[in-house]
């Protein structure tokens, strides 16, 4: 009876998911694209100023149009979540309505990881994976803060999963 007890709680143990990486890309993925609307801003506001003679709205477009220009690509940024865990990936995403994809981790053909020397200077990477799944075929987890324990803990947990599940890969050819 102690051995059944023991036995149910290592299986407990198992099951557990243990969450990897939880959060959203960091904003630093997105460096180019914050320059790019800053800029853009600053030439709004530059603009609506210039044209300040051809009414009083002018400038104030110009300022709204330049703290959209500012707010949009962080707003993007932040309407993007994954989660991480030792079963499953799910993607989420939307601004004004929301999607979820998720991905079990059984379903997983390959990962791959990849770093600039940019996103290596920033501490973050991006993980591509490529599935067996319908709906999610290739899922890129984008600007990854500190992405290599995620990618390790990855890799070695769709193993782990595909072994529990009795999964092999068999190559047509």
């Amino acid at each position: 009876m102690a051995d059944e007890n023991l036995t149910g709680d290592a299986q407990a143990k198992d099951e557990r998911e243990e969450v990897y990486y939880e959060g959203s890309p960091s904003l630093w993925g997105s460096v180019g694209q914050l320059l790019l609307c800053g800029l853009l801003a600053v030439a709004a506001v530059i603009g609506g100023f210039a044209l300040a003679g051809f009414g009083w709205y002018l400038p104030v477009l110009g300022l709204l149009v330049a703290a959209a220009l500012v707010v949009m690509p962080v707003l993007l940024v932040r309407s993007t979540h994954y989660r991480v865990t030792s079963y499953r990936i799910d993607y989420e995403r939307g601004l004004l309505s929301k999607s979820i994809d998720t991905l079990e981790l059984w379903h997983v053909e390959d990962i791959k990881f990849y770093q600039t020397l940019l996103n290596r200077l920033l501490g973050i990477g991006q993980i591509s994976v490529i599935s067996g799944d319908n709906t999610t075929p290739q899922l890129m987890l984008q600007a990854i803060p500190a992405p290599r324990p995620v990618f390790d803990a990855l890799k070695q947990r769709i193993i782990t999963v595909k072994r529990q599940r009795g999964v092999i890969k068999i190559d047509a050819g």
